[in-house]
């Protein structure tokens, strides 16, 4: 293990944090809250004069393999979590710590999980700080420290890889810098884009701004106790096409740029995203209309399409109570938050790519069972996937099936009802937030104990960098010499 270079990007990341409580600071200034504006002033001088002081000299050995990658990823989350707490605990928007580095956890994540009651009642420069977690987390801190931090360009891909979600991470230009920078200028692009929509529909430009990180991040807080309810149709439906570009791999949008649209279009995990988000919302529709859920079938329609993008895209979004709805429809959108977004999004989830190659990968070995002759290949994108990879998607299964059950055990100690403690389990894992029963759409995690809450911020960690780096930092040989 290479100490040093783990030493040096968690002091870098350090003084990245201190840079981004600027943010804050400035909407404290604007708001007068001035308490909170010296708490963020001197935490941002903290971290920024620390991390820079402290991170002047470049390390002699600067060598990342793919354990050094996996390991600085997860150990830089874990960091940057335990950092991001400290505003809520100064502030006194959340006194206690375990409470608020479950929050900060939830909202680098983008797990949208929240242990408050009311968000009115903190300050509005803590509210941004809380939503601005989520754009952060989004698309990723490390990959902004790439797009920011001179690195070694062969090492930086294994920080890259870990991070990125999806079974293939792969660049979309020649140098991973020029990758970090171009896929972060998506991200702002469609930032803007949303926070002026948002803006015109009728939102405050405050709200207009963090409800935007919220969903380019595709997170899930909100800054009213109503949620995104208490805003116009036309608002929510703007929430709802920006989420459902948030979900699809960001690769599309470059492609778009380069004027391939061919290209763009024929990823398979697209596909199969639009094409199920589309399906389930008619369902659903139909199921909460038919059920009487709402006499208007406009209304039915547009509520079941919000829900479906919010679980699909793991934001955690609600307009209404689905956790009211009818049992078809509360199942399928469980099945839909298992599944998740596209690889190469904010989304979280199993991600639609690892199930297309789970589902033809289980019809060739049972076609291999009939002729034992035949030579059959797992084909996605009208390509070849490599056997390595259809190993490693299997693997993961393996791994994710193994800590959802270790994680819904231990969590059934707190003694609440079997749907609470298991979508719980399933909304922290998949990043989605909100799950049914204790935990549905108006509820929170607030009556878990502190034992739940350390597993479930383990699986928000583990969910956002899929398994693989939070897994491989807790082996021992991980930091042998």
């Amino acid at each position: 293990m290479n100490y040093s270079m783990v030493k040096y990007v968690l002091l870098r990341l350090l003084a990245v944090m201190g840079a981004l409580m600027v943010l804050p600071l400035i909407v404290a200034l604007i708001y007068r809250e001035y308490d909170s504006a010296v708490s963020f002033l001197i935490i941002s001088l903290a971290c920024g004069g620390i991390g820079v002081f402290f991170s002047r000299k470049k390390p002699t050995n600067t060598v990342m393999f793919a354990k050094e990658g996996f390991a600085i990823t997860a150990v830089a989350w874990i960091f940057m979590s335990l950092v991001g707490a400290i505003p809520f605990v100064v502030t006194g928007a959340i006194p206690n710590y375990i409470d608020a580095a479950f929050e900060t956890v939830s909202g680098f994540t983008t797990t949208g999980g929240s242990i408050l009651t009311s968000v009115e009642q903190i300050e509005k420069s803590v509210q941004f700080w809380r939503t601005f977690t989520h754009w952060i987390g989004g698309m990723g801190v490390l990959v902004f420290l790439i797009a920011v931090v001179p690195m070694a360009d062969g090492y930086s891909m294994h920080l890259m890889r870990a991070e990125s979600p999806g079974p293939v991470v792969g660049k979309i230009v020649p140098k991973v810098k020029d990758t970090a920078k171009i896929l972060y200028l998506i991200y702002l692009a469609i930032t803007i884009l949303e926070i002026i929509c948002l803006w015109i529909s009728g939102l405050s430009f405050y709200e207009a701004v963090t409800i935007t990180f919220s969903t380019v991040g595709t997170g899930g807080f909100s800054v009213t106790n109503s949620g995104i309810g208490g805003y116009s149709t036309l608002s929510q439906t703007i929430i709802i096409i920006f989420m459902a570009m948030c979900g699809v791999n960001f690769t599309v949008y470059y492609f778009l740029i380069m004027r391939k649209p061919k290209e763009a279009f024929a990823i398979d995990e697209v596909k199969f995203y639009l094409g199920t988000l589309v399906i389930s919302g008619f369902l659903i529709g139909v199921n909460i209309y038919r059920a009487g859920v709402l006499e208007d079938a406009g209304q039915c329609f547009h509520h079941a399409f919000f829900a479906v993008t919010s679980i699909m895209t793991t934001t955690g979004f609600g307009t209404l109570d689905f956790d009211k709805w009818p049992e078809f429809s509360r199942v399928l959108l469980m099945g839909l938050a298992l599944v998740g977004a596209c690889a190469g999004s904010t989304g979280g989830g199993f991600k639609f790519s690892r199930a297309i190659i789970i589902v033809r990968n289980a019809r060739n070995e049972l076609n291999f069972l009939v002729h034992p002759k035949a030579v059959k290949r797992v084909y996605l994108d009208g390509h070849t996937v490599e056997g390595t990879t259809v190993k490693s998607v299997s693997a993961y299964l393996g791994l994710y099936v193994i800590t959802l059950l270790t994680s819904i055990f231990l969590v059934s100690l707190d003694n609440f009802d079997f749907q609470t403690t298991v979508t719980a389990v399933i909304a922290t894992m998949n990043n989605i937030g909100p799950g049914l029963g204790m935990v549905g759409p108006m509820g929170n995690y607030s009556e878990f104990s502190y034992f739940s809450k350390i597993i479930l911020m383990f699986d928000m960690l583990a969910g956002r960098l899929e398994l693989l780096p939070i897994l491989i930092v807790m082996k021992p040989k991980t930091w042998k010499r």
